[in-house]
């Protein structure tokens, strides 16, 4: 048995708060300055499918996009985009903004934008677009107008025919 104490380490005194007094106005950083406001984008239309497992008649008329992957016969006439897939098919007119064309059209591209013959596509009918882009391994056969300049897609009130 000991007889003195083993001692104890004293607790350490806390470190005083160092206080700086704020710098003078003139030497404060200007705050950088706030973004711009961003116009909030527009919002996307919207596309609508008919599946590669659908056959389906009838007529299309609307501004939103349309992207058909089986089969459709009728007339299309929409102020967005028409994208035809690889295997699907198409029987009739169509109006579109933009058509991109992987499978097959029968009939005429009254007026578009831009018309983009992917591989594998085929159009059997008449064209008339402000620009034409064709792939290599796909088919055209029919009379073609693209590059004038005065094409524009059918408006709502033209289709309806009460221009």
């Amino acid at each position: 048995m000991a007889i003195w104490k083993d001692p104890v380490p004293a607790p350490k005194a806390a470190e005083p708060v160092r206080f700086d007094p704020p710098a003078p106005a003139a030497a404060i950083e200007p705050a950088t300055p706030a973004p711009a406001p961003v116009r909030a984008a527009e919002p996307a239309a919207r596309e609508s499918v008919i599946a590669s497992d659908l056959a389906i008649e009838g007529k299309i008329e609307g501004s939103g996009h349309i992207r058909i992957a089986g089969k459709f016969k009728g007339d299309i006439k929409v102020q967005g985009n028409l994208s035809i897939d690889q295997g699907a098919k198409v029987s009739g007119g169509v109006s579109a903004n933009k058509v991109m064309l992987a499978g097959e059209l029968e009939g005429n591209i009254a007026s578009a934008k831009q018309v983009e013959l992917l591989p594998g596509g085929a159009i059997n009918g008449d064209l008339k677009a402000g620009s034409l882009t064709v792939a290599a391994g796909s088919r055209i056969r029919g009379h073609v107008e693209c590059g004038w300049g005065d094409v524009k897609p059918a408006s709502k009130t033209e289709s309806d025919g009460t221009a």
